[in-house]
């Protein structure tokens, strides 16, 4: 810890002024202390006042800017830590340095800023308007083959999607097409898993999911359906079910609904057709959901309800009668009641079997 205190001292006394490999020397002592004891290390820090000298630092960018945003991003790891390096105003120039090319730089500001960030959305939002967004979306396409610089943009699309503010911004990119990209060469469940958290916030907007649809998702997504309904590993299970779960949030958008429906002669609709018969409830529930969202259109109604999709309908929920899945059921019965709509084809679904109570 004596080490420690005379690094901060020297720092404190010198900046910017101090030669680079020395300065570089009392910067490893400071990585080297927070790994020893991160809390403690880092109230020192805080009490020494150097983070208002790293916030000058950092206004021009040198061999040792890496370690200085490294250092920060410790530090605030500590929730009672993170409003101090706001308010020492590491906030802008930080932000400056998502613009520079060298990668540990980019990896290490990265980390900062969503330490910083991590669960404020005041502070989210201070990012989103300053710009952030479309800054990252392309680092994720020049840096796509560094892992840890991918994984750092996921994980800070993830807290800003879920601010509704940044959606705007998103769809002024072309994220849909970076992520689309990006989970197409993935292999391991983990890394899907990690561009899902992304996926889901961002396809809540109708504009991001017809871009997402344009992308290729949609086409990702049924190949996950397919390798994974046979199976009952638990990880292959719970990537069926997010894989299914968010086709049918992509057609919740009118536009992204007729593009795959393709007046019902598209291989989404059809492949969605055979997910009713499945022994899969899983499959079962998404296919009728997918129904329903089909059948918000009234020409889509009437070529649904013509090409007999309400006797599957019908034979899903005899189906559940017995095996008692009720939020099949209750899937089934909304498809049913969307299909009922248009007044001139109300009497075929009657007609059918499906009484004007149950739809």
């Amino acid at each position: 810890m004596d080490n420690l205190c005379d690094a901060l001292e020297k720092l404190k006394l010198t900046g910017s002024d101090y030669p680079s490999d020395k300065l570089d020397r009392y910067l490893d002592c400071l990585l080297q202390a927070l790994g020893q004891n991160n809390v403690q290390s880092s109230e020192k820090i805080l009490q020494s006042g150097i983070l208002q000298v790293f916030a000058s630092l950092l206004n021009s960018q040198t061999s040792c800017t890496a370690k200085i945003a490294h250092i920060i991003a410790e530090v605030a790891k500590n929730e009672q830590l993170r409003i101090p390096c706001v308010d020492a105003g590491l906030i802008p120039p930080l932000v400056q340095l998502l613009n520079c090319k060298d990668q540990e730089v980019l990896l290490q500001t990265g980390r900062a800023l969503g330490n910083i960030c991590y669960d404020s959305h005041t502070l989210q939002a201070q990012l989103i308007n300053m710009g952030v967004i479309p800054t990252l979306v392309k680092l994720l396409g020049v840096h796509s083959q560094n892992t840890p610089l991918t994984e750092m943009c996921l994980v800070a699309f993830g807290n800003l999607a879920e601010l509704e503010s940044s959606k705007e911004q998103f769809a002024s990119t072309n994220v849909a097409d970076e992520l689309v990209k990006l989970f197409k060469k993935q292999t391991e469940h983990e890394k899907k898993e990690m561009i899902f958290e992304v996926l889901a916030p961002l396809a809540e907007n109708d504009a991001i999911k017809l871009q997402l649809v344009e992308a290729g998702l949609v086409e990702c997504l049924l190949d996950i359906v397919h390798q994974t309904v046979s199976s009952d590993k638990d990880d292959d299970i719970a990537e069926l079910k997010t894989a299914s779960d968010l086709m049918v949030l992509l057609l919740l958008g009118d536009e992204s609904m007729q593009k795959l429906f393709e007046g019902g002669k598209g291989s989404v609709f059809q492949r969605v057709l055979s997910w009713l018969p499945s022994h899969n409830h899983q499959l079962q529930l998404a296919g009728a959901l997918a129904i329903a969202n089909f059948a918000r259109n009234d020409g889509n109604c009437i070529h649904m309800v013509d090409n007999g999709i309400v006797q599957k309908l019908i034979d899903l929920l005899d189906r559940h009668v017995e095996e008692g899945n009720v939020t099949v059921q209750h899937a089934a019965l909304s498809a049913l009641r969307n299909l009922a709509i248009p007044v001139v084809k109300k009497q075929n679904v009657v007609s059918c079997g499906a009484g004007a109570e149950e739809c």
